[in-house]
C-alpha cells in the first residue's frame, strides 16, 4: 500500500482538489491511504483566529467568516447545492462557533488546538467527498481516533504502542474497500482532546501511518519539483537532488529545511521505506527519493535560511564563570517553555542560543531567566545553516550583514545576522 500526503498549497482551490483527483486516478490499482493538510493559507488565519479570540479582539467574528467564505467559495466550485458535504463543513465550522461564544478559559495551547485543527478536519471532508463524486470511492477518517498523543499541546508526542494498535487493527481492512482520506498535523489525548503536532505536521503524520501499516512507500507532494539545495524563494539558481540518504535528510530537516518535517524521517528509517518528494503540477517527474542507500550529490551547499530568529545571551548575576549547573538551569527553562534552540555558544561568562520566536513563549521563559540571570537578546534575526559549504561560501552568504553569531563545523556552518 501506498501513503500520499498533499500539503495546503495543493489544495489551495478547487483547480487543485481537482488536480489531486486526477493524481490519486493514477493509482486506483494501489491500497491508498492520503494525508491532507489544511487549505492554503488557512492555518494562519486560524492561528489570527485564535490570537484574536484569546484576546476578545472585536475582529476575530470577521476573521472567521473570512475563512468560512474562502471554502464555501471552493465548494460552489467543486459541488452542485444541496450536496451533503455542505452541510459536513457547516458541522465542523459549528465547533469553532461554539468555542469562541465564551470568554476563554483554558491555556492558549489547549485552545490553539482545538481552533486551528478544524482547518484540516474541513479540507479533508472536500476531498474526500469530491473523490467519491469523482468515481473514486474514499472514506473519510478522523486522523484523533488513530494518533494518540499525551498532553503536550500543540507539540503532541505520539503514543506510539497505542497508536500502532489502533492503526493495525482497523485500518488494512478499510484500505481494502476504498482509499482512505485523513487529516495531518492532529492527534487525540486519551480525554478526547485534540492535539496538532507541531507546525507542518503532516508529512510526520504520513510517516506514522507508513511505518505502523509497513507502507511500499510515502509520497509528499508539493509545488516544488523535488528538494532542492535551498529555498527558491532566497535563491535564483537551486538544484535538485535525485536522492538523499535517510541521515542527509535528517541533518537537513533538523536545521530546518521546511520541505519535509523534522520528525517524519526517523519512523520511515526505522521501517526502512522511502520517501518520494514530488510536485503535484507534474506527477510523472521523478522528484527526490530519499532512501537508506540514497546517494547524496552535492553539486552545490544545502543552505537553509531561517528568519524572526531570536538571540539570547545569559550570565551569572555575581560575573561568575557559566557552569554545568548553569546550563541545567537554563536548559530546564528551555524545555519547560516548549522552546527549541538552534545555536548554543558558551563562553566563559555566558551562554548564548538563537531560536525561533514565538511571542507567547518566549516571553514566560524570558520571565522565568531574569529570576536567576542577566539577560540581553536581539530579535527580528536570520539563522543561516550551509551544509557541506566551500570556501568563499560563508562570505557571500554574509556579505553586507552584520554578524552576531558564527559556529563552523566540519560540515555545517550556521550564522545568526541582522
Amino acid at each position: 500500500m501506498l501513503v500520499f500526503k498533499f500539503g495546503g498549497a495543493s489544495v489551495k482551490d478547487a483547480a487543485g482538489v481537482a488536480n489531486l483527483a486526477n493524481v490519486v486516478k493514477q493509482y486506483t490499482d494501489k491500497q491508498l491511504l492520503i494525508v491532507v493538510s489544511a487549505m492554503g493559507k488557512t492555518t494562519n488565519a486560524l492561528e489570527k483566529l485564535t490570537k484574536a479570540y484569546m484576546e476578545q479582539d472585536e475582529e476575530m467574528h470577521a476573521i472567521f467568516d473570512e475563512i468560512k467564505a474562502y471554502h464555501y467559495n471552493i465548494l460552489s466550485e467543486l459541488f452542485e447545492p444541496g450536496h451533503p458535504v455542505f452541510d459536513e463543513v457547516a458541522n465542523t465550522f459549528v465547533e469553532v462557533d461554539w468555542a469562541i461564544e465564551d470568554e476563554p478559559h483554558d491555556s492558549y495551547d489547549f485552545v490553539y488546538d482545538q481552533i486551528v485543527s478544524i482547518g484540516e478536519l474541513v479540507s479533508t471532508r472536500i476531498v474526500s467527498a469530491f473523490l467519491n463524486k469523482e468515481g473514486v470511492k474514499s472514506k473519510w477518517l478522523d486522523v484523533r481516533g488513530y494518533i494518540h498523543t499525551d498532553n503536550t499541546y500543540r507539540e503532541g508526542i505520539v503514543d506510539w504502542d497505542k497508536t500502532k494498535a489502533s492503526i493495525s487493527k482497523e485500518i488494512p481492512a478499510l484500505l481494502e474497500k476504498s482509499i482512505i482520506v485523513t487529516q495531518g498535523f492532529l492527534g487525540g489525548t486519551s480525554e478526547n482532546f485534540t492535539t496538532t503536532l507541531g507546525r507542518e505536521g503532516s508529512d510526520y503524520t504520513a510517516s506514522i501511518f507508513a511505518a505502523s501499516l509497513g507502507a511500499e512507500s510515502v509520497t509528499t507532494w508539493k509545488d516544488v519539483p523535488g528538494i532542492l539545495n535551498a529555498d527558491p524563494k532566497h535563491f535564483a539558481d537551486t538544484v535538485k537532488f535525485d536522492e538523499l540518504s535517510y541521515t542527509e535528510a535528517i541533518e537537513m530537516t533538523y536545521y530546518g529545511a521546511s520541505v519535509i518535517h523534522p520528525k517524519t524521517i526517523k519512523p520511515l528509517q526505522n521501517a526502512k521505506i522511502p520517501l518520494l518528494v514530488k510536485p503535484f503540477t507534474d506527477p510523472s517527474a521523478p522528484g527526490t527519493v530519499i532512501k537508506e542507500d540514497g546517494k547524496n550529490n552535492f553539486v552545490k551547499p544545502v543552505i537553509i535560511v531561517k528568519q524572526n530568529q531570536v538571540l539570547l545571551s545569559v550570565s551569572a548575576k555575581d560575573y561568575s564563570f557559566v557552569t554545568e549547573d548553569h546550563l541545567s538551569d537554563v536548559f530546564r527553562l528551555f524545555a519547560q517553555n516548549h522552546i527549541k534552540v538552534n545555536v548554543m555558544q558558551t563562553s566563559a561568562l555566558s551562554f548564548s542560543v538563537c531560536f525561533d520566536l514565538n511571542e507567547e513563549r518566549f516571553e514566560k521563559l524570558l520571565a522565568s531567566l531574569k529570576q536567576d540571570f542577566k539577560v540581553k537578546y536581539n530579535d527580528g534575526l536570520t539563522l543561516i545553516t550551509t551544509r557541506h559549504y566551500a570556501d568563499g561560501t560563508i562570505a557571500e552568504l554574509t556579505n553586507g550583514k552584520t554578524v552576531l553569531l558564527e559556529q563552523v563545523s566540519r560540515n555545517t556552518s550556521q550564522v545568526v545576522v541582522k
